[in-house]
């Protein structure tokens, strides 16, 4: 025992250091590549209307 904890208790602190961690490190990948950019423009994006597609005349519905 070091320190008065088990080594289970050892064993949890160390996974939960690796689990945080790397939970930063996907954070700061996603946020150099620019992930985090533009988070309110997606939902904007879907209501505007796009251009008319061109459909001719004599086209049958």
């Amino acid at each position: 025992m070091l320190f008065g904890y088990s080594i289970g208790t050892w064993m949890l602190l160390t996974i939960m250091i690796c689990f945080s961690g790397s939970a930063l490190l996907i954070w700061y990948a996603a946020k150099s590549s620019g992930q985090f950019d533009d988070v309110e423009g997606v939902k904007y994006r879907m209501l505007e209307e796009e251009s008319a597609v061109d459909v001719p005349i004599d086209a049958k519905r």
